[in-house]
């Protein structure tokens, strides 16, 4: 299975969109098919049986019956000058088509109150002011409609429109018509403006992607190239207040980060030479040098752009759901508003009555107000998220989020900071300067944030040409061999296991037991700290009525201390697992639950345990390629109180689709039932379409944000 991406163009029909993306997943060769209204983007996945020339003639003809113009294309290569040209360009248009809508609405609005105040004078001055007015305000709706009629389509927007406004003027309600037709436009108006916004906070969202890069060439000159031209090696010169376009390690300089595009914080953070700096930070007042170590693709920067951006294609149930419902919901009411206009009158008579109640269905039938406000509702709190320094993977992930029963923690760099200082040494016959030189060869490739500390004291030259080989076991330590001798740098466990006699030491943190060819040299007592936020976290996950769980490598002694400082039950602290212990501790946790079960982790290690959780996050994934590929979130700051955030925005987003659902639809069936009985009107049928829609869609954008105040 590939995925492909494709450009959309000239569509801006919700209800279309559902349609189209249907008739894609139907296509031969397409196993799943996602168009993004607000992003114009049509994402497939295919098989080999998929054939692109056949399917963009296919679905092009198709898009084009169901919305005369709509194209969808190849993506171009991206380019920075075609793209800014092609931005500017569709600006301009955006920009004259809102000036001919707004003249067609004050024209159109003006003779509609003229035709209204002099209707009493003059019935034919009445009908002449109101035919000139609804061609301005309706000839492109009618034009559209009778296209679409020739392609075979009957229950688009536009010919439903035609045939109530038709049908107004056909039972005597000219100003009725025309008022439905102006306020229709209206509301289509103010409701594309909404999208528009909508779209474009989509792009700011999106628009942390760096411009250019300053490559200092062989010569020492500096010029400005892609980012996506630099190498690994190349040497960039990153000046005060510019985006860093790529990963790197800073080799001259000292400044200052804004990293708000990354965590979601805006506190400065200090850097220096030998300083590693990830893409998308904004350089503060110095000038820095810097050698770059990922390309491009690879940088953190553009993973989290593409994060963003695929997020949409992993739909929530609900959005399937409503995409789903969209394709039926317009025929049932089209062949109600038959039944009421034509069937009705055959056995209760009077048909110009039922055929005026049956024209409010038809208003009615479109499904927009649900098919642009729900999955806006998730990509604006998926957006939010972002902001808050938490990139979530789908709507389906945040979707899953509203329903979860416990919260699995690992310790080491999730809850406690992972930042460890040796506390003591205590050798056997050694000197301590001679036993910590042994467990800094043995830890030389270690990259465990234990094994970084052990390296730090690093006063002693060790040269690498001796070092002959490097093995790591996971949950046991490391061995390495050098000079001809062979060195074991670990856990008690490991010493077990080459059957050398130590003593066992419990110790409220880590003790590293080292060993040198069978014979046992010492201890080294190395503790962590706990985070500041570690305790508050479990306590808002405990009044949420949600249990929190820890499961550690380390000894009894140490994981309980650090669980019940922060308020952990102890019957919820599992010790001294090993990798694949952790994966059937998980297992056991998720098959009791009733409901889904997060697994919180550094992202480092973690991957098994990750995958196999309903819900697996990445704690300070800045950086971290591991977490970025397994995790279905990531939280780009060290802080576990970043799950109740983002527990609280997947709960507020729930709310917001659910008001959406009930009011979209309630107001439409509340209509429908008064249209029947004859208490509602034209006016109240197109309130009920692009009226609720507009609202909707606001909700949508807005709803979110205005919870998390």
């Amino acid at each position: 299975m590939t995925k492909v991406e494709y450009e959309v163009k000239n569509l801006d029909c919700a209800g279309c969109a559902g349609k189209i993306q249907h008739k894609a997943s139907t296509m031969a060769g397409v196993l799943n098919a996602n168009l993004d209204l607000y992003k114009k983007r049509f994402v497939l996945e295919i098989d080999d049986l998929f054939e692109e020339e056949l399917f963009l003639h296919q679905i092009n003809y198709f898009a084009d019956s169901i919305e005369p113009g709509t194209e969808i294309l190849k993506m171009a290569e991206y380019d920075e000058e075609e793209e800014l040209k092609r931005r500017k360009e569709e600006e301009r248009k955006a920009e004259l088509q809102e000036k001919r809508e707004k003249i067609a609405l004050i024209a159109g609005g003006t003779l509609f109150i003229g035709a209204i105040l002099l209707g009493n004078l003059s019935i034919q001055l009445k009908l002449i002011l109101s035919i000139i007015a609804y061609i301005i305000l309706g000839g492109d709706v009618v034009l559209k409609s009778f296209k679409n009629i020739t392609k075979g389509n009957l229950m688009d927007e536009n010919f439903l429109m035609t045939i109530a406004t038709f049908g107004a003027f056909y039972i005597g309600e000219h100003t009725e018509a025309v008022g439905v037709m102006l306020f229709y436009k209206i509301g289509e108006y103010f409701q594309d403006k909404a999208v528009a916004n909508s779209r474009k906070s989509i792009e700011k969202l999106l628009d942390i992607r760096p411009d250019y890069a300053n490559l200092k060439n062989e010569k020492g000159e500096v010029v400005v190239i892609s980012p996506k031209k630099l190498k690994k090696g190349d040497i960039i010169v990153i000046k005060a207040g510019e985006k860093i376009p790529v990963d790197g390690v800073i080799i001259k300089g000292e400044s200052t980060l804004n990293t708000s595009a990354l965590t979601g914080e805006s506190l400065p953070v200090e850097v220096g030479v030998n300083s590693e700096i990830l893409s998308g930070s904004i350089n503060g007042s110095g000038v820095l040098e810097v050698r770059v170590n990922k390309i491009f693709a690879d940088s953190t920067i553009s993973k989290i752009i593409s994060m963003v951006e695929d997020a949409s294609n992993k739909k929530a149930e609900s959005e399937k759901f409503i995409t789903k419902f969209a394709r039926y919901y317009t025929p049932i009411v089209v062949i109600s508003a038959i039944v009421v206009g034509a069937i009705l009158p055959l056995f209760l008579g009077n048909f110009n009555t039922w055929f005026g109640r049956a024209l409010i269905f038809l208003v009615i039938s479109c499904p927009c107000a649900l098919v642009l406000s729900v999955p806006l509702t998730f990509f604006s709190s998926i957006g939010l998220s972002s902001k808050y320094g938490i990139l979530v993977k789908g709507g389906n992930y945040l979707e899953a989020l509203t329903d979860v029963e416990a919260v699995v923690f690992d310790k080491t760099g999730t809850l406690t900071k992972g930042k460890f200082k040796i506390d003591k040494i205590e050798s056997e016959n050694y000197s301590e300067k001679e036993l910590l030189k042994v467990a800094q060869i043995g830890e030389y490739y270690s990259t465990h944030p234990i094994g970084k500390t052990i390296l730090a004291q690093l006063d002693n030259d060790i040269d690498e040409a001796y070092i002959e080989g490097y093995k790591e076991m996971s949950g046991f330590g490391v061995i390495a061999y050098y000079d001809g001798k062979e060195i074991l740098v670990g856990n008690h466990k490991l010493m077990r296991e080459y059957n050398i006699k130590a003593d066992e030491r419990e110790y409220p943190g880590t003790v590293i037991y080292i060993a040198q060819d069978g014979e046992f040299l010492g201890y080294i007592y190395i503790s962590d700290e706990i985070k500041e936020d570690s305790e508050k976290t479990i306590k808002e996950l405990s009044r949420l009525k949600i249990d929190s769980y820890m499961l550690t490598g380390d000894s009894k002694k140490i994981g309980e201390m650090v669980g019940e400082k922060i308020g952990m039950k102890r019957e919820n602290i599992f010790t001294h697992l090993l990798p694949q212990d952790k994966v059937s501790k998980l297992q056991e946790i998720i098959k009791r639950s009733k409901k889904k079960v997060i697994f919180v982790g550094d992202g480092i290690n973690d991957a098994p345990v990750l995958s196999i959780a309903d819900i697996g996050v990445a704690m300070g994934g800045v950086g971290s390629d591991l977490a970025v590929e397994t995790a279905d979130v990531v939280i780009m700051k060290d802080e576990p109180s970043k799950i109740v955030e983002l527990l609280k925005i997947a709960n507020i987003n729930k709310k917001v689709v659910i008001q959406n659902i009930v009011f979209a639809l309630g107001i439409k069936i509340l209509v429908m039932i008064l249209g029947v009985l004859g208490f509602a009107n034209m006016w109240m049928a197109i309130f009920s379409d692009v009226g609720v829609s507009l609202l909707a869609v606001l909700n949508a954008s807005l709803g979110v944000k205005r919870y998390m105040k």
